[in-house]
């Protein structure tokens, strides 16, 4: 058993056309489809829609010249 994803075109009478790899053998194969309900280009629509993430900025200032952000000195002796 093999799982391919792929595109395929569904025509107005019901056919879905689809491009497989190459190295499926030509004949009758037994198949599973699944079906997203939206169309890709509806989904492209509302990606186009969507308006940029806005994270708030917090300005802390200059970290001190001495801080040390190693394991050893931030827990010290701690869990020893």
């Amino acid at each position: 058993m093999k799982s391919i994803e792929t595109i395929a075109t569904v025509s107005k009478d019901g056919k879905i056309t689809a491009q497989l790899p190459l190295d499926i053998p030509e004949g009758e194969h037994q198949v599973v489809i699944v079906i997203d309900e939206k169309p890709l280009a509806e989904k492209a629509e509302r990606k186009e829609k969507r308006l940029p993430l806005n994270f708030p900025v917090d300005d802390c200032g200059l970290w001190p010249e001495n801080l040390s952000l190693r394991r050893e000195d931030m827990y010290g002796d701690w869990g020893r």
